[in-house]
């Protein structure tokens, strides 16, 4: 017989390693992603702010499956990055991390269509269940 456990954790496990990218100015959620992830199997790098990822980005378009962004961060906003990567053709997935957003900035990451709007804060559970659909 399967514990609700067994089916939980299956239901909610990634179907594949994901190469992911996570911009954020606090440096202990970064670390906190890394582990969360890296212990599901995907490959994680993080960057401080916007331009970085911008940068990374721009070297190997293709690099990374995922890029997660925080939305308040220094030199290069959350909006800011998207912008540029979707101006770039970005192909890969593109999650949001907010603590709070104006119905304006909502609106305006939405046209640039984002896969995925998660308020802060993220439970890692939320983003397994999230990961296990790309």
């Amino acid at each position: 017989m399967t514990s609700p456990t067994a089916v939980q954790d299956t239901a909610t496990r990634p179907r594949k390693s994901l190469r992911v990218l996570y911009a954020d100015d606090m440096r202990e959620l970064r670390q906190l992603l890394e582990i969360v992830l890296g212990r599901d199997g995907h490959k994680v790098d993080s960057v401080a702010d916007g331009h970085l990822a911008l940068e990374l980005v721009k070297k190997d378009l293709t690099a990374y499956d995922v890029l997660i962004t925080d939305h308040h961060m220094p030199t290069l906003s959350g909006l800011e990055l998207v912008g540029q990567l979707r101006a770039i053709n970005f192909p890969g997935k593109i999650i949001v991390f907010s603590s709070e957003l104006s119905t304006s900035v909502d609106t305006s990451y939405r046209r640039h269509k984002v896969d995925h709007i998660l308020p802060k804060p993220i439970f890692p559970s939320d983003l397994r269940a999230i990961f296990a659909t790309l």
